[in-house]
């Protein structure tokens, strides 16, 4: 699958964050200094701990998005996301490449990351379907992702939980 690349690094950040343990104090403070990148240079990136709970349910709606089990959920819990978005989109060139981002470069950052998480999922969504967005199969793991392949055909989160899987099932066959 083949994806522009602001959109398609826009929804490696909405993976991560569905990803992200946010629950601990400090945790979304780490989550966006980890991701800094998205955030215009010198934006803020203290929260209150409102601000915080917010960041944190834009997570789970991300997470609801990818359980969700056809297009009518997938409507219903992606227009959730995307009513807490503030798109003002711009072009800039600022790496190089002239690309567009989704939230104005004066938003504080709670505003940004939703607002780049909630475009970007919905729009790979759009363009290659909802169910290029799942949840890891493998036991024990519950990592959301985003189908890349081909054939629409993936099942598990990286190559390590994939790899698990098929050691478990051998294994399994093998006492059988």
């Amino acid at each position: 699958m083949d994806y522009d690349t602001y959109g398609s690094t826009a929804v490696e950040l909405a993976i991560a964050l569905a990803n992200a343990d946010l629950e601990p104090d400090g945790a979304v403070s780490r989550f966006l200094a980890a991701h800094d990148e998205w955030f215009t240079p010198g934006t803020s990136q203290d929260l209150a701990p409102s601000d915080a709970r917010k960041a944190a349910d834009t997570a789970l709606l991300v997470r609801a998005v990818a359980l969700a089990e056809s297009q009518d959920d997938v409507l219903t819990r992606l227009n959730e996301l995307l009513a807490l978005a503030r798109p003002r989109p711009y072009a800039t060139d600022h790496d190089g490449e002239l690309h567009l981002h989704y939230a104005r470069p004066d938003a504080p950052v709670l505003e940004q990351l939703t607002t780049t998480v909630a475009m970007g999922l919905s729009q790979v969504m759009v363009q290659h379907g909802w169910q290029r967005l799942g949840v890891c199969s493998a036991e024990g793991c519950d990592d959301v992702y985003v189908d890349t392949s081909r054939n629409a055909s993936r099942r598990y989160c990286s190559n390590t939980c994939a790899s698990r899987s098929t050691v478990a099932a051998y294994r399994a066959r093998q006492k059988s």
